[in-house]
C-alpha cells in the first residue's frame, strides 16, 4: 500500500507543525514541498483551499489542518505520550491552550510582524497584544519543564513554530524580555534533532516530480 502523500512548505509554521508531529508519531509520508506562488494541480484536487499542509491517506482521505495531522498521527502511535493518555482531561485542556494560540495570538503576532515589516507606529501595541499570551506560557514555565507538565506534549509542539516566529520579529528585544524561562524553552527545542530534520530542505515537486521518504523511523527527541 503506498504510503501517504504530505504536501508542504519548508517555512509555514503550519506545515512545521504536521511534520513534529508526524515524525514524532513515526508515521511514514513521502513528503511533495511547494511553494506558495506555484500549487501542484495534484494539491488543489486534494484540498481546493490550497493552503498547507495537506495529507493525502487515500484516494477518499484528505486531512488539511495541521492539528487534525498531529492528532491523527498522535491517535496511530503516540511513543513519546505526548497526549499524556493517563489523563483524560489532558487533552482537551492541552487543545484550549492551542485553540488560544490559533484563535487570538497568531492574530496579533500578524499584526506585529507587519508593524516592525513597516516601521508603524502600532508596533509596541501589537508586540503587547502577543505578550498576554506569552506571559501565560512563562507562567506555565515556571511551575513545570513543558507548558502542560514535566515532560513535552502536543501542546509544546503545536505551539513551538510561533514562538519561533515572535522571537524572530525584534530579536534584541526578545533576547532582553523577561521571559528567561520560555527563551529556555525555545532554545532547547530550536537545538534539537527533532526541529534539524522538520526543517530539511527537500527539492519541489513541480520541479522534479519526486516525493522524499519523511519520518517513519524511529528516534529519541
Amino acid at each position: 500500500m503506498p504510503l501517504p502523500i504530505l504536501y508542504s512548505l519548508q517555512h509555514c509554521p503550519y506545515a512545521m507543525r504536521a511534520r513534529m508531529g508526524l515524525l514524532l508519531a513515526e508515521q511514514a509520508v513521502m513528503i511533495r514541498a511547494v511553494v506558495t506562488k506555484n500549487k501542484p494541480a495534484e494539491m488543489l484536487i486534494a484540498s481546493p483551499k490550497g493552503s498547507v499542509p495537506v495529507l493525502v491517506l487515500d484516494k477518499k482521505t484528505v486531512i488539511d489542518e495541521s492539528l487534525d495531522i498531529m492528532i491523527w498521527a498522535l491517535h496511530k502511535n503516540d511513543p513519546h505520550n505526548l497526549l499524556y493518555s493517563e489523563d483524560s482531561n489532558a487533552l482537551p485542556a492541552m487543545l484550549q491552550l492551542i485553540k488560544q494560540n490559533d484563535n487570538e495570538f497568531t492574530d496579533s503576532l500578524s499584526k506585529y510582524k507587519r508593524a516592525k515589516r513597516y516601521h508603524e507606529s502600532s508596533e509596541i501595541h501589537n508586540r503587547q497584544q502577543c505578550e498576554v499570551f506569552i506571559h501565560q506560557l512563562e507562567t506555565r514555565l515556571n511551575t513545570y519543564r513543558f507548558f502542560m507538565g514535566h515532560e513535552p506534549s502536543l501542546a509544546d509542539y503545536a505551539i513551538l513554530p510561533f514562538i519561533r516566529q515572535f522571537a524572530r520579529v525584534d530579536r534584541k528585544w526578545y533576547l532582553q524580555s523577561s521571559y528567561p524561562k520560555l527563551q529556555q524553552w525555545l532554545n532547547a527545542h530550536l537545538q534539537s534533532s527533532l526541529f534539524s530534520k522538520i526543517m530539511k530542505k527537500y527539492p519541489l515537486w513541480l520541479d522534479q516530480q519526486e516525493a522524499f521518504l519523511f519520518a517513519g523511523e524511529t528516534d529519541s527527541y
